[in-house]
């Protein structure tokens, strides 16, 4: 049964999360949600595989103008034959007893045919009927690519929602060691029912809105494959072979494959605890046997980052005090405090009473009467937070001490002071081990394993991704990062350089007065960086469609018709315009630097009166606001602040005032004509 305070906390937690550090990670929040709708598991091996793999379901939509993989699993040298639009292939099981051929390419088509494998040595048979030719897009990414239709409060788009030439796929969530084979899923067709299906709100209003858009521009059957994870960062979903040539994550990488090769909880709790004494500063300095100790003074519960710890992620250690109750003397003790996000370590006067591993479970550990003292005791709580909200996340009445046992024995309350202090924060941390019971996603490739390589090889048109916001403080490495799993995916569906289709940030929490550096700015330059350099790569701007107060806005429509257009145009050869301005190279003349832009359609636009959004800088690297007006297809950036100028910035901030468009209507590129390094990224 879940406590009862479980389904308060599902929606609240999305819009609180902060940007940097792990409020955009979203994790607490997704986690609660996938408890609710049992959405997801921890697994090192695949479910059953079956003769025909899940992904070919009734209303399956095949990939237009590709070979068509079709595979499953049968005894090993078994024939195996697939008939479909009227022909019939056969091929032999492996001797790992998988079967794949490879459909011959067919053009797209309403047609609904049927799709027959029949295991020819054992007279086993699978079918599938209703079967369509369209285009097949893979949905991917972080909380706001998941969230849905109902949390976007679109509940006329819902109701619209009804064209059963768009089909609808949700891959389960699945923290998985090694890459798994099947999944189970099953394709629907789009209807107001159907698209309410989902974790969060429903199926993908990012991917709904993209695809209808297609839908509506090539009149084709429209297959989408959604696959996200709220909270999550990018190497999570990235294969080990695609981590491995960046060298970042080569620890990380080991630990898991250590886990998966062991899977031992005993073996865990001893490497969790190594790590910790080799990373943590608190560890290594021994508080968990502090008698006393002088930290700030906090109430508890609530999350550590509105206790005096805002945007930290990483390592935090608490101290209690209680008076043991003469009556309790000789008794052991059950010890609970509802939630701890996300995994706590507990000690009583130095003695270790429990550990656990995941954020949605409530703690209750046994305190031995032998770790007992008479008068003053000492509860210490190292807390390790991977993102999100952090610490003791439960209610009041969920903290508390009572002698095991014995119901009639009024508890002693644990809520009100305590004393706090961080250690160390996530980013010298680093990965820690995967535990056995662990749900966590943010671990390298357990996203990859569960969630896209049971997809591969489906043949699929392309990608759209909507991510970054967990790897904002990492956004140098995010330059890297994001390029190598665009070519991880890409050599693992062997479908060559497919289109992918990226959407920036878009912006968020108070518009800040002056100029500074800022790690979201720098995250959005990774994904144009990308999109720019990648091929075959776009990308979708969100920067005027955000929402101060809610990191995730719910304008996903126009974000759905971004991503389109810039398919449109490069992926279906369309002559339509798909990117805002975009900086293209800067001069300096006269005490003023002029912009030029390619994306310009037919020329600049202020929208709402003056260019605003615009910082220029000396060879003293001080940015200062900059008056900026648009000279024909160019701005001309100044400040008498400035009279030697080099370097100009737009749109540099998390939730930046600016507003310069192009005829077409979309907004430029935030970009810097520098590349000064700064603290805030990694």
């Amino acid at each position: 049964m879940k406590p009862a305070h479980l389904t308060s906390r599902t929606i609240l937690p999305m819009s609180t999360r902060r940007p940097a550090k792990g409020l955009v990670k979203t994790f607490v929040a997704v986690l609660l949600l996938a408890v609710l709708a049992g959405g997801f598991n921890v697994a090192s091996a695949s479910p059953a595989r079956p003769l025909l793999h899940p992904i070919f379901s009734d209303h399956a939509i095949f990939q237009r103008g590709e070979p068509i993989p079709v595979w499953g699993w049968a005894e090993p040298g078994s024939t195996v034959a697939v008939t479909f639009a009227g022909r019939t292939q056969s091929t032999t099981a492996d001797s790992d007893g998988k079967w794949l051929l490879r459909l011959r390419a067919l053009h797209a088509s309403t047609e609904p045919r049927t799709l027959t494998v029949t295991n020819e040595t054992t007279h086993a048979s699978a079918t599938i009927n209703d079967v369509l030719i369209g285009d097949v897009w893979l949905c991917s990414g972080q909380s706001n690519m998941e969230m849905g239709m109902l949390a976007c409060n679109a509940t006329n788009e819902v109701a619209l929602a009804n064209d059963p030439e768009i089909r609808l796929l949700t891959v389960p969530r699945l923290v998985a060691a090694k890459p798994v084979d099947t999944c189970e899923c099953q394709w629907l067709p789009c209807s107001p029912d159907t698209i309410k299906q989902g974790v969060w709100g429903g199926f993908s209003a990012t991917a709904y809105f993209f695809g209808r858009e297609l839908r509506r521009e090539l009149n084709v059957p429209i297959g989408l494959i959604h696959s996200s994870w709220g909270g999550t960062v990018a190497e999570a979903w990235t294969s080990a072979d695609g981590l491995a040539p960046l060298g970042d994550f080569d620890e990380a990488l080991a630990q898991l494959h250590a886990y998966a090769d062991e899977k031992n909880p005993g073996d865990y709790l001893q490497l969790y605890e190594a790590w910790c004494q080799k990373k943590d500063s608190g560890t290594q300095q021994g508080w968990a046997t502090a008698q006393h100790v002088d930290w700030p003074s906090v109430q508890m519960p609530q999350p550590f980052e509105q206790a005096g710890l805002p945007g930290f992620d990483g390592m935090v250690w608490f101290h209690h005090e209680f008076d043991l109750p003469a009556d309790w003397a000789g008794k052991n003790l059950t010890l609970e405090f509802g939630w701890v996000d996300d995994i706590d370590t507990t000690w009583v006067n130095g003695v270790k009473v429990g550990q656990m591993n995941r954020v949605d479970r409530v703690r209750s550990y046994t305190v031995p009467a032998s770790a007992l003292h008479p008068g003053k005791n000492v509860i210490t709580v190292r807390v390790l937070d991977t993102g999100g909200n952090g610490g003791f996340i439960g209610k009041p009445e969920e903290m508390h001490l009572a002698p095991a046992g014995d119901p009639s024995a009024k508890p002693l309350s644990l809520a009100g002071t305590w004393q706090m202090h961080e250690s160390t924060p996530l980013s010298r941390l680093g990965t820690p081990p995967l535990a056995p019971d662990s749900n966590t996603p943010n671990v390298v490739t357990v996203l990859y394993n569960g969630m896209i390589a049971p997809l591969e090889p489906y043949a699929i048109k392309g990608a759209i991704w909507y991510q970054g916001e967990s790897n904002a403080d990492r956004a140098r490495q995010y330059r890297r990062l994001l390029p190598a799993m665009i070519e991880d995916w890409r050599q693992h569906f062997g479908l060559g350089d497919f289109p992918f289709y990226i959407v920036s940030l878009a912006a968020f929490q108070p518009t800040n007065a002056v100029p500074r550096d800022n790690h979201w700015a720098e995250l959005r330059e990774a994904q144009a960086m990308t999109a720019k350099n990648v091929p075959n790569c776009g990308l979708a701007l969100a920067i005027d469609i955000g929402d101060a107060g809610d990191i995730h806005p719910k304008n996903k429509q126009e974000v759905g018709r971004r991503l389109a257009l810039a398919a449109l145009a490069k992926t279906y050869g369309y002559r339509n315009e798909w990117s805002g301005p975009w900086y293209r190279s800067m001069k300096v003349e006269n005490g003023k630097i002029q912009i030029c832009f390619d994306h310009v359609s037919n020329g600049l636009v202020a929208r709402g009166g003056r260019l605003t959004g615009f910082a220029i800088a000396g060879e003293d690297r001080q940015f200062v606001w900059a008056d900026a007006v648009i000279d024909g297809k160019t701005v001309i950036v100044s400040s008498p602040a400035v009279p030697k100028p080099v370097a100009v910035r737009y749109a540099w901030d998390i939730n930046p005032v600016c507003n310069l468009y192009n005829q077409a209507g979309l907004p430029a590129v935030p970009f810097r004509t520098d590349d000064w390094p700064s603290t805030s990224s990694k």
